[in-house]
């Protein structure tokens, strides 16, 4: 559709938001990976609430939206191993890179943060790689 990139710059202004609130308030960066690690490995009992509410947000606002689109598109695979691998994939490169694309690519770039431009650099060059692996040699996606 030819509003799409009006959609793109919306929920950008709002990560950026979020991060920068986050950040402001908190003292902390946002990243989406820390947060959940720190709950599911116990080092963040003392944040627990705002964690869980970090959660919680991300969990129940997307559904609220729904409303506002005439159809989602994600083009998304419907193969259930590629979607489970990639998940999988995802989960072992942020744990290898300290960190997702919230933590480095939105608030690690934005801060100037050396780790957060090369870990950003290198997931991209990754996910290309990957769609022209995946896709235009092997065509499974």
């Amino acid at each position: 559709m030819a509003q799409d990139w009006i959609w793109g710059a919306v929920g950008g202004l709002m990560i950026g938001s979020a991060a920068a609130l986050y950040l402001l308030v908190n003292g902390r960066i946002m990243g989406a990976s820390g947060i959940l690690g720190g709950l599911v490995d116990g080092t963040g009992r003392s944040t627990m609430i705002e964690r869980l509410a970090f959660l919680f947000g991300a969990l129940v606002v997307p559904p609220l939206l729904v409303p506002l689109y005439d159809r989602v598109d994600t083009q998304i695979t419907t193969n259930p191993v590629i979607i489970i691998a990639a998940g999988l994939l995802v989960g072992i490169g942020t744990r290898l890179a300290n960190g997702c694309t919230s933590g480095h690519g939105v608030c690690g770039i934005s801060r100037f943060a050396p780790r957060g431009l090369g870990a950003t650099a290198l997931y991209l060059v990754a996910g290309a790689v990957t769609v022209l692996v995946f896709r235009h040699v092997l065509g499974v996606i």
